[in-house]
């Protein structure tokens, strides 16, 4: 398949494709005429790169899993260096969450003082949502 074709498949732009062909992760075929020509491996290639960064991985961090790929592992994760990727990425989320959940009891706290502060407690809350309230508002709005 062309440049485009795959492009299209992978959910992503030629220029994309370009750029990891000049990384090194994406080798391209040419033909006689100088078109880039893939494969379905270069497309399985691409569904593993774009999955590692949904999930948040540098494209660096995709090199070991296009190796073990290359490499006729088929999930692309099965090899040493892969692990290690994956397990570095495993550290890095978990400090995340944890800072993630020192920022929120902080942010807990401050709410819990600023609405004890209130000169009539908290206001109350509306079970239905904010969609529901500015229903009302408008409503009363109207009849006033």
């Amino acid at each position: 398949m062309r440049i485009g074709e795959l492009a299209e498949r992978a959910g992503t732009t030629t220029r994309t494709l370009r750029y990891y062909e000049s990384r090194g992760l994406l080798a391209a075929r040419r033909t006689e005429n100088g078109y880039r020509t893939y494969d379905e491996d270069d497309l399985r290639l691409l569904q593993q790169i774009r999955t590692l960064q949904d999930f948040g991985f540098e494209l660096e961090e995709t090199r070991p899993f296009v190796d073990c790929l290359r490499a006729g592992h088929p999930a692309g994760d099965s090899c040493p260096a892969s692990i290690a990727v994956y397990r570095r990425k495993v550290g890095e989320l978990d400090g995340l969450i944890a800072q993630l959940q020192v920022v929120r009891a902080e942010v807990g706290a401050q709410l819990l003082r600023a609405e004890a502060e209130l000169p009539h407690g908290p206001e109350p809350r509306c079970e239905l949502g904010a969609e529901w309230d500015t229903d009302v508002a408008t409503t009363e709005g109207r009849q006033g």
